[in-house]
């Protein structure tokens, strides 16, 4: 078996990790929209939640593959994961500054890091 790495996966892999991910963003706008939390639909904020929601599908992705967790977990975290976007990234950042005892930069000044 390959060495595993992100770029030995297939397009085929990838594709179904970030429309698992996207679809789950999808679902987490519309929810987001129905609560009020939107106040109308923004095609704007939309692609940013798709963006975000596929980022952090491939990251919750490239971390099953290195803990070897069975692929129907995988799928299942990584769509949580989509429809979580921002908050699982933002998880990610302390579980990274907590193991490796690092603190990363907040972003409160806007700058985008």
């Amino acid at each position: 078996m390959p060495e595993k790495d992100p770029t030995t996966y297939s397009m085929l892999t990838y594709t179904y990790v970030i429309g698992l991910s996207v679809w789950s963003g999808v679902s987490s706008y519309l929810h987001k929209v129905r609560r009020g939390v939107c106040s109308r639909f923004s095609f704007t904020e939309l692609i940013g939640e798709l963006v975000t929601s596929a980022l952090a599908g491939v990251l919750t992705f490239w971390l099953c593959e290195l803990s070897d967790i069975d692929p129907l977990m995988s799928a299942g975290l990584i769509a949580i994961s989509g429809h979580m976007g921002a908050r699982a990234i933002f998880m990610f950042e302390q579980m990274i500054e907590k193991r490796y005892g690092i603190k990363l930069p907040d972003d409160k000044d806007g700058s985008g890091r």
